[in-house]
């Protein structure tokens, strides 16, 4: 059975997509919560789960002082960089890792491999060593 934590993240996701809370639109958001497939042999911790939302927490100021110095210093380099996934992340902390990855504005995820990698797209002020 899936965790009730990937569970949580994926009728919360459901919920801001559809931005409905109306009764049927609930019940549809559990149903499919409940049917997507999920069932992972990995056990996502609570410890786990903390300190991703503690991380984005950190990530909401510091993608707008990024912004602000872009704006101001322009950032003319790029890379892309391979980042090893965190060991045993389930799907929804990958997810979220993605996602804060990609929050601030000097990174983005351009890919997720399989084998446990990120590709990570950065723009620089300096030029790459």
């Amino acid at each position: 059975m899936i965790g009730y934590l990937d569970f949580l993240l994926r009728f919360g996701i459901w919920l801001l997509l559809t931005a409905d809370w109306s009764v049927p639109n609930i019940i549809i958001g559990l149903a499919i919560a409940l049917i997507l497939p999920g069932h992972y042999s990995i056990k996502s911790k609570l410890q786990d789960w903390i300190r991703v939302f503690g991380e984005i927490a950190v990530a909401i100021p510091v993608a707008y002082i990024e912004a602000i110095e872009m704006v101001f210093r322009p950032h003319l380099y790029e890379t892309v960089t391979m980042e090893r996934v965190k060991p045993n992340r389930t799907p929804g902390l990958i997810f979220l890792d993605i996602f804060l990855i990609t929050f601030t504005p000097k990174t983005i995820v351009v890919k997720y491999h399989e084998d446990g990698w990120y590709e990570v797209h950065r723009v620089q002020r300096r030029k790459p060593q």
